[in-house]
């Protein structure tokens, strides 16, 4: 029976997967590091939650049951991010939480988008919230991206940019253009970079009726890019005045100085940036790699004042957000980022015969005692093969009981010595995977 794979879900070989775990590790220590606690949700949310922020519908996954009662619709449906489960988590839980709230996330998504290279619909994702109650103090906007880019330094790629807008500005200046439909202009700048500002321009007057001057206008404030505070003199040339768009400006100014004070260059003014989701109030981010800006944004959020909300109580937040298995996607496929070796083991224990394999797990268990993660080999062929059978999968000892003791070789140096399994350690460097980069800006 031939087997095709599923288009959209991805499934790594092992060397692929232990980079998946090596980057989801990280991430978990970095977000650790900040004061983050993890949480999981359930996979699955009313589908009324799942439709009630942004454009999705045609992306959700119902979930449906295969002897249920004909024509009953499913009210269930999976996740698609894992910012509407957190929504709903504080809602039932805010009476245990304390605020303000920090918590991450990484677990798996469902979207029913169309497969393509970097776009799946099964994939990891990694968030990164802080959520407050009543108000959120804007401090928060800026430690959310540091965190992100604290996280990206230490993961096998190269290095992240991350970009900042602010909704205010973008719907303070679009009002003062003339544009009565924002949140419209906003969901089509946001395609700017796919369809480019001509097509952009034409959308604009086509679907709104903006006019030719109120499109450029767009175009013009889409344009402006500073690596510091800079933009702010640059909207005011073009003219548009207004309070929401003054405040916009100061929040954008705060958040470039005060992350670039924090880690020099570690943000930039990108006044393109729109987010075509509309739970966004203020800050956005986007976040591209060197080299691999085809790929597009690689980390992205914002700030989301009325996504979490109960009668008169709010809960502002701020957040970003990960498509783990997008980004690796492109490293991996491409052999960009490397294990090195196949498999999680260190030592590899030679079988002299069969009536021997007792004594080489007991050799095994003594290794593993100690933490050095240890195989026993499949079978007792000649020695021979067993390095080989040792060598193909990268692990770089191999154990011997030979009639001068124990005894272990270095399978990259041919070097063998005796050694006791009560003692013997590897280099540290060796006991576990490393995980490298290749040519990573190419």
């Amino acid at each position: 029976m031939k087997i095709a794979p599923i288009s959209g879900f991805p499934e790594w070989l092992p060397e692929g997967r232990i980079v998946e775990q090596k980057v989801i590790d990280t991430l978990r220590s970095t977000f650790e590091l900040h004061g983050f606690s993890g949480v999981e949700t359930r996979s699955v949310e009313p589908l009324d939650q799942l439709l009630r922020k942004g454009e999705t519908s045609k992306e959700v996954y119902l979930l449906n049951r295969l002897q249920g009662e004909e024509g009953q619709k499913s009210k269930l449906g999976l996740h698609f991010d894992l910012t509407v489960p957190l929504a709903r988590y504080v809602l039932e839980n805010a009476g245990k939480l304390d605020f303000p709230f920090k918590r991450y996330q990484i677990q798996k998504v469902w979207r029913g988008e169309r497969p393509q290279e970097g776009r799946f619909r099964e994939f990891y994702q990694a968030d990164v919230d802080v959520v407050g109650q009543g108000e959120l103090a804007p401090h928060h906007d800026i430690e959310l991206p540091l965190v992100m880019v604290d996280a990206f330094s230490k993961l096998p790629l190269p290095p992240v940019v991350v970009r900042a807008s602010n909704r205010k500005l973008a719907q303070g200046f679009y009002e003062a253009v003339g544009f009565e439909d924002t949140e419209s202009v906003l969901r089509i700048v946001d395609k700017l970079d796919k369809i480019g500002p001509d097509k952009l321009s034409e959308e604009l007057q086509e679907t709104l009726g903006a006019t030719e001057a109120q499109a450029r206008a767009a175009l013009e404030l889409a344009t402006i890019r500073t690596p510091d505070a800079s933009f702010v003199d640059k909207v005011r040339a073009l003219g548009a005045r207004g309070d929401l768009l003054d405040e916009g400006l100061e929040e954008l100014a705060n958040l470039i100085e005060g992350a670039n004070s924090l880690i020099p260059g570690a943000m930039q003014a990108d006044l393109s940036i729109a987010r075509g989701l509309d739970y966004y109030t203020g800050s956005v981010y986007e976040s591209t790699l060197i080299g691999h800006e085809d790929l597009g944004s690689v980390c992205s959020g914002g700030r989301y004042d009325n996504l979490v909300e109960a009668g008169k109580r709010k809960f502002p937040g701020v957040g970003l957000s990960i498509g783990v298995s997008r980004l690796l996607s492109r490293f991996i496929d491409r052999g960009l980022v490397v294990p090195s070796r196949k498999v999680p083991a260190c030592v590899y224990v030679a079988v002299n015969d069969e009536g021997e394999r007792p004594h080489a797990a007991r050799i095994a268990q003594k290794l593993r005692e100690r933490g050095i993660p240890t195989d026993v080999s499949h079978n007792s062929s000649k020695f021979g093969k067993q390095i080989k059978n040792a060598d193909k999968r990268g692990i770089p000892f191999v154990w011997f009981t030979t009639s001068e003791g124990e005894q272990v070789r270095d399978v990259r140096t041919g070097e063998q010595v005796s050694a006791n399994p009560e003692t013997w350690m590897p280099p540290a460097k060796d006991i576990g995977v490393d995980v490298q980069g290749v040519l990573s800006h190419e």
